[in-house]
């Protein structure tokens, strides 16, 4: 079993900024990707970015510039670094991980999410 524990979220005014941070523990062979989601009331969960094991990202067409998907190898841990925030990107945020496992076998994972308010 694989855990996701997420923080960082909260409220800032547009034009602010937040980093939210997710680690994973637990049984981990292989750490192949990590991302983050998002997900307003009443929508489909969306990609927000996303990193694989060779440390390549992917970003959705509305954060780029704006936000920055890193990560800590040694500590099974992703950043996301938001900034210029508008009042759109409120959601919750949730933090996804492929791990594979001792035999091989893929599983996905996600964090309890974590809320993301910007207003002014």
């Amino acid at each position: 079993q694989v855990q996701l524990v997420e923080s960082g979220g909260g409220s800032v005014q547009p034009g602010g900024s937040l980093r939210l941070s997710c680690a994973a523990s637990g049984s981990i062979s292989r750490l192949l990707s990590m991302a983050w989601y998002r997900q307003t009331p009443g929508k489909q969960r969306e990609l927000v970015a996303g990193i694989i094991r060779s440390g390549t990202p992917n970003y959705a067409n509305f954060v780029k510039g704006r936000f920055t998907i890193s990560r800590d190898s040694a500590k099974n841990t992703v950043y996301l670094q938001m900034s210029s925030l508008r009042p759109e990107d409120t959601a919750v945020y949730y933090c996804k991980a492929v791990v594979q496992n001792a035999l091989g076998s893929e599983f996905q994972y996600w964090g309890q999410g974590t809320q993301v308010t910007i207003s002014s």
